[in-house]
């Protein structure tokens, strides 16, 4: 959760700026897909991402869809 927001927000860190990148883009061809863009601020192989429905100023059902992607997105850099 977010201090002062009804959002929600994770970080995520990566071998490199490659892997952070390649996470990203497959995040945002889902995001696209969902018309639900996440706020997101990536530097070399850190990627962070906060959720919120703005239509809804808070959380939505879109935002826990997009989360549970995104966690899926990652297993695969977990195991690294």
């Amino acid at each position: 959760m977010v201090k002062d927001r009804d959002a929600i927000y994770k970080e995520f860190l990566f071998k490199n700026f490659n892997e952070a990148f390649g996470f990203m883009s497959r995040i945002s061809m889902q995001a696209e897909k969902m018309d639900h863009h996440p706020e997101w601020f990536n530097v070399y192989n850190k990627v962070q991402i906060t959720l919120s429905s703005h239509d809804v100023s808070g959380l939505s059902e879109r935002d826990v869809k997009l989360a549970s992607f995104i966690e899926k997105a990652f297993e695969p850099f977990k195991a690294k």
